[in-house]
């Protein structure tokens, strides 16, 4: 054994040490940086060098010890568990947060929901018949008039909302292909710093955050290949492979009135369409979706315009077997415009007493059977307010349903993240103890120096020197 295998020994004592004080350093400054996944000296000892002869050899002492690598404390697995978590999250948030804003335009039920105002507008013309004079009959024609206002305006404000989202779609696919070329840019990063041996893991955490906005966005679902590179795929193609990405577009109606269903498809293949499940794009491509295939607004609005039908038809079936105080037979009380969504075509065709057809045929200009009847319409079974009430049962379960699935799958991306931070992220306490042992070692390694100098010293500047 050389007289200076002490100093190497001690030397790479240090090094080590030092390293390890280096990465701890490391994981303390990024104790709050989203993302960040700690790190870890990995170490291996240094063996004795080998020996070979025909007589036995003399003491064998180990070399001292080699850093092998810094290790990144993250787990694909729980990586992998996160990104399905924040897909399924994102999904009915969408869909519960639209389901949620829609709830509110309703306003039911309260005084300054449509069901109130439809029972004013019956009570009007029950008061009508009882009273059959000027002041009644504008009550009811006012009363009318702000039953079809508040039709339009909450058919408009949901095809409002609507056509937000619809440019909500647009934008967050602009933002995937921006975040798939980014996630494609690290791949070719990582890869060329793995194959040259050198540390990529700060880059492996940065690709893991953009990952899971992609998750979070359309739901992509990935895999890490044997080249460290990330494959992330939607409807089981892939969006980003290696260093390329491939772009998305969105395509379809771009107003609730239209036909037709919105469509995402590859940007250099737009007649092959993509299927979305998941993610933030999905959950509102699925609430944009026509009311035959549960798209959650054009199902407002649909009640909307069969509200409007079933009132006009309701009370115009009635109002045209009266006649009016001079006889007339009467028309009809609604004018519904065809060229549009009922909702927004509806206006009051009379303007006073004289053109309401309130008495029966033959009953007498004091009969008021028509009113009563009109009136009626709030209890019948089949009236335009049993219309409303049985649709607006039916959306708070349906919007119930959505925010319960909600609040489970944001439980369960929160379960998936704190397993997987609880894994991966700094622990104070534990970098301060290794903090500690890293200096304690380098002291010593230090200590272990110092001795061997000394000895060398001894050996080198003071052998000979007896007897001068």
């Amino acid at each position: 054994m050389s007289s200076f295998a002490g100093l190497r020994l001690a030397e790479s004592a240090l090094s080590a040490a030092r390293a390890g004080m280096t990465v701890t350093g490391q994981n303390i400054a990024n104790q709050t940086t989203p993302g960040y996944t700690r790190q870890r000296v990995d170490q291996a000892s240094v063996s004795a060098p080998g020996q070979t002869g025909l007589w036995p050899s003399g003491l064998a002492v180990g070399g001292g010890v080699n850093v092998t690598g810094i290790a990144r404390l993250g787990d694909d697995i729980l990586d992998a568990r996160v990104r399905d978590a924040l897909s399924t999250s994102g999904f009915w948030a969408a869909r519960a947060t639209a389901a949620g804003r829609a709830e509110d335009v309703l306003a039911e039920p309260t005084k300054d929901g449509l069901a109130a105002n439809l029972n004013l507008f019956w009570s009007g013309w029950s008061d009508l018949a009882n009273t059959p004079n000027p002041a009644a009959a504008q009550v009811v024609l006012t009363k009318a008039t702000v039953l079809i206002g508040q039709i339009a305006a909450g058919y408009q404000t949901i095809a409002g909302q609507w056509s937000d989202l619809r440019g909500q779609v647009d934008s967050q696919i602009d933002e995937v292909n921006a975040v798939a070329g980014q996630v494609a840019a690290l791949n070719g990063q990582i890869r060329d710093a793995l194959q040259s041996g050198r540390n990529a893991n700060e880059l492996i955490d940065q690709r893991n955050v953009l990952a899971q906005q992609l998750s979070t966005a359309v739901g992509a679902k990935g895999n890490v290949e044997a080249d460290g590179t990330l494959t992330l795929r939607v409807d089981g193609n892939a969006l980003v492979s290696g260093d390329t990405s491939r772009a998305l577009v969105a395509s379809g109606p771009r107003d609730i009135a239209d036909a037709g269903r919105i469509t995402v498809a590859w940007a250099d293949r737009p007649g092959l369409a993509v299927t979305i499940t998941g993610g933030l794009v999905g959950g509102t491509i699925s609430t944009l979706a026509p009311a035959a295939e549960g798209g959650t607004l054009a199902d407002v609005a649909a009640a909307y315009n069969q509200t409007a039908t079933a009132l006009a038809t309701a009370v115009n079936d009635i109002h045209r077997t009266g006649v009016n105080a001079s006889g007339t037979p009467g028309g009809d009380f609604f004018a519904l415009d065809a060229a549009g969504p009922a909702a927004l075509g509806l206006s009051v065709v009379p303007t006073g007493l004289g053109d309401l057809a309130l008495a029966a045929p033959g009953a007498g200009a004091k009969d008021t059977t028509i009113a009563d009847r009109i009136s009626g319409l709030g209890t019948s079974a089949t009236g335009p307010s049993k219309t409303w009430s049985s649709f607006v049962t039916g959306f708070a379960v349906a919007v119930a349903g959505d925010l319960q699935r909600a609040d489970i799958a944001d439980m369960g991306a929160v379960a998936a993240v704190t397993a997987q931070q609880s894994n991966s992220s700094v622990d104070g306490d534990e970098e301060t103890i290794n903090l500690l042992t890293y200096q304690t070692a380098y002291q010593a390694a230090a200590r272990v120096l110092t001795a061997v100098d000394e000895a060398l010293d001894l050996l080198i500047n003071r052998t000979g020197l007896v007897g001068r």
